[in-house]
């Protein structure tokens, strides 16, 4: 066998050592923003009292709009966080001490945790295995007479099965909320994601497809939700003469505001979010093609009828067909190619996050206080968060997900290419590095850890 033949962690020739590029995101656009912000010197404009500057100043309110024109959004509400977003979206739908909200467990724990806040447990639902989005049919599974709201996730930015979950929604009279922090201008059906359901939002977190540092937005076609997700950002209780007490609801205490500068970039940075899906679509559409009919390895198909976002590019992997395990395949992979620098620059990693319901607050039923707030308000017994109870989330997570993160731009087919040349020479040598690589239950890197906490 040839040096350039032998799999690089065998010792021979890895298929490349140069780095992959780094994404850069802030460019003259944004550098002109900041500057015309600066040079006024308002940083920011709220007010939190009722009056002109209640919903902030010039480069929010612009910001704001841009979202509204470009995908057709009645309100679009700016937060500095997602996961402010989802509280606030949890707030604005009404959710009290022990209702209950369906989620998903494979997602960044803000998804659920976001319940918490108001006293809500979150029920876990399994995902579908080819989506990896919430599971319509576990939904159904969950439901009590305590369910308020569905938490769907549009997972990797593939768009979840919502006419299954509308219909179960309208059926059970259960609020919708999308997070769509990873699906940033996807389309369902002709639709865009967010205002599908009731309330949803993006995520502006600094590896997300554009962002501010950090934030986020919350989008939704309802009115009185927008007016609700507005006051919950800025200390509604300031704003509330004249309120009734449904109204009232949920709405004090936060600052959950952005700034003029934030509002600038992200104004900026709107208007290359179709570009770069353009462009990672163009990516995954080469590799895709490069990687069809390999033993062991099914990349995740486009969805039909819809868009799909490519936040990341999952892949479904089968140990037995592929003649080694997910974590010596991954192991080998990475020696082929050029050690990452930050997760962006890893061409594979496997599983995601841990089953949500496994990780100790869930576990122990600790979150708000010591006492076991707000699980100790559901019956004896329930939520039940044993291991098990979303087989195809644990089977994903433990033997079959494999992610690939360097769909992105500013990369190249070419780049694609080194991939596939890479994930090609590991499986035709599986044999031989099947019976040398020490095989680990679960590779686990400081990559995948940037990775599977995905910030909100």
């Amino acid at each position: 066998m040839s040096n350039s033949r032998k799999p690089a962690i065998l010792g021979g020739t890895p298929v490349r050592t140069q780095p992959f590029a780094h994404r850069v995101t802030m460019g003259q656009a944004e550098q002109v923003a900041v500057r015309e912000v600066l040079d006024s010197d308002v940083l920011s404009a709220f007010i939190g009292s009722a009056g002109k500057f209640f919903n902030g100043g010039t480069r929010v309110l612009e910001f704001e709009s841009a979202w509204t024109s470009t995908y057709g959004f009645k309100h679009a509400i700016s937060v500095n966080s997602w996961t402010a977003g989802l509280v606030t979206a949890i707030g604005a739908c009404g959710i009290e001490p022990g209702d209950e909200v369906i989620c998903p467990p494979f997602t960044m724990s803000a998804s659920a945790t976001s319940c918490l806040f108001y006293g809500g447990i979150p029920v876990f639902a399994d995902i579908d295995p080819e989506t990896f989005c919430i599971d319509p049919a576990s939904i159904e599974r969950c439901i009590t007479p305590r369910t308020k709201a569905i938490m769907v996730v549009h997972l990797f930015g593939h768009p979840a099965d919502m006419d299954a979950i509308l219909a179960i929604a309208a059926k059970h009279s259960l609020k919708v909320i999308e997070d769509a922090a990873q699906a940033p201008g996807v389309f369902y059906k002709g639709r865009p994601v967010g205002t599908i359901g009731d309330v949803g939002g993006f995520s502006l977190n600094f590896h997300k497809h554009i962002h501010t540092g950090e934030g986020g937005v919350i989008v939704t076609n309802d009115d009185r939700l927008a007016h609700r997700c507005r006051l919950i950002r800025n200390h509604g209780e300031n704003a509330m003469e004249g309120m009734s007490d449904e109204e009232m609801a949920n709405c004090i205490g936060n600052n959950y505001r952005l700034t003029e500068i934030q509002s600038a970039i992200g104004t900026a940075q709107l208007a290359k979010l179709k570009g770069h899906l353009a462009t990672r679509t163009l990516l995954v559409d080469h590799l895709r093609k490069r990687l069809q009919g390999l033993p062991g390895l099914r990349p995740q198909a486009h969805p039909a009828e819809s868009t799909h976002a490519y936040y990341l590019l999952p892949m479904h992997f089968d140990a037995q067909a592929a003649g080694m395990s997910r974590s010596q395949f991954v192991q080998a992979v990475l020696a082929e190619l050029p050690k990452p620098q930050g997760f962006e620059g890893t061409a594979l990693t496997e599983g995601y996050v841990k089953p949500l319901y496994l990780t100790p607050i869930y576990q122990k039923r600790i979150a708000i206080g010591t006492k076991g707030f707000p699980f100790n308000l559901a019956p004896a017994g329930w939520p039940v968060y044993d291991k098990g109870i979303c087989p195809v989330t644990e089977r994903m997570y433990e033997k079959e997900l494999l992610l690939c993160p360097v769909v992105r731009e500013p990369l190249t087919t070419s780049d694609m290419d080194d991939v596939a040349d890479a994930i090609t020479k590991v499986l035709e040598n599986a044999e031989a590095i099947a019976a040398t690589v020490q095989s680990e239950n679960r590779l686990f890197t400081p990559v995948e850890a940037a990775i599977s906490t995905d910030v909100r």
